[in-house]
């Protein structure tokens, strides 16, 4: 079944048919797929939003070779994957001789990064998020990438505007959101340097029922938990969205590399989403703090030039998301910290 308005469940029952969902194709991907020669091979598989991703290219693609890169510390992960075809390769990013050894894939998209717990260890911070893309982006020199970034790499911008487009200039607070800056920066560099196509796909949120802006909330919720609104602005965007238009970049890919927001084209107050949410669970959410007048916030309009509005609305993932926590189903107990203002994870 291809993914159209029409053929969206009113809900998701398991996590089976979770799976089912943010892996089902569009037409519109399928098409832009077909037109892509080689095998994709997706480097940092195993997070979040990974296997969804390799999940989507293979469903949209099913006779061509899709590669799941990572160190699976996690064994269901990786036979997540092989159980949906996906060829899996158990490697080390942070070594360059085990990057030597992958197979050279003309379609790379790549995922690794280290944000939770990022303020910790920042020096593994930095590895992941600058070193590592700068050993690829040299191992790869003649494949497209599509390099997952962040709307984070932005500074605030006023809550009143249309968000940060593509031409405002990064400059973040935090040493997580400027090591993504380094992320981009190797990226650019070595796409100058070998004329290598790509995209700097600047995500933010995805919303998956298992974590997300909307999942946070509705936690809190549900937990009597203070909602601070004073980062109080935010768009996301449905993870099956967000990973159909990655794949989708591949067909859209500049030399050298430029970034492209990637969201939902709505800009969204955290105190009406936690009375809309609050409604449907039954509970008064608790706010505390008060609106600031930035945010980080983006404008989509290119993305949205290429690949029209997101399938699943703000509605929808409302919805399918209080039915979720209502019936207490499972969660990556991983909280976005959407709320924090200084860049600090």
């Amino acid at each position: 079944m291809l993914l159209t308005r029409d053929t969206l469940p009113d809900t998701i029952p398991d996590l089976e048919a979770l799976d089912d969902l943010l892996c089902r194709p569009s037409q519109a991907l399928i098409d832009d797929l077909a037109g892509l020669d080689g095998d994709i091979m997706i480097l940092g598989v195993a997070g979040k939003m990974g296997p969804t991703l390799a999940g989507l290219a293979k469903a949209a693609q099913p006779d061509r070779r899709v590669i799941g890169v990572a160190r699976f510390s996690d064994p269901e992960a990786k036979a997540w994957l092989e159980a949906r075809g996906i060829e899996t390769i158990s490697c080390d990013l942070l070594d360059e001789d085990a990057i030597a050894t992958l197979p050279k894939s003309p379609n790379i998209i790549f995922m690794a990064g280290r944000k939770f717990g990022a303020e910790g260890d920042l020096s593994l911070t930095w590895a992941m998020n600058a070193y590592v893309p700068a050993m690829i982006a040299q191992a790869f020199p003649n494949s497209r990438i599509v390099a997952f970034s962040t709307g984070c790499v932005y500074p605030f911008v006023p809550v009143t505007g249309k968000g940060a487009d593509e031409s405002l200039q990064p400059d973040p607070p935090g040493e997580y959101a400027q090591s993504c800056v380094g992320r981009e920066r190797m990226f650019e560099y070595f796409s100058r340097k070998f004329e290598t196509p790509g995209r700097l796909f600047r995500l933010n949120y995805a919303i998956d029922m298992r974590y997300g802006v909307l999942h946070d909330i509705a936690m809190k919720i549900v937990q009597g938990k203070p909602i601070d609104v004073s980062l109080g602005h935010v768009n996301f965007i449905w993870q099956g969205d967000a990973a159909a238009q990655a794949l989708r970049c591949l067909a859209h890919c500049d030399a050298p590399t430029t970034p492209i927001n990637v969201s939902g084209h709505e800009i969204l107050t955290v105190r009406d989403l936690a009375t809309r949410i609050g409604a449907r669970l039954g509970r008064a959410p608790i706010i505390t703090g008060s609106e600031q007048p930035t945010a980080w916030l983006t404008d989509v309009s290119l993305a949205t030039s290429l690949f029209g509005l997101p399938i699943v609305d703000v509605d929808q993932m409302i919805a399918w998301t209080c039915d979720w926590v209502a019936r207490s189903m499972p969660s990556h107990g991983k909280p976005t910290k959407y709320e924090v203002r200084d860049g600090r994870y």
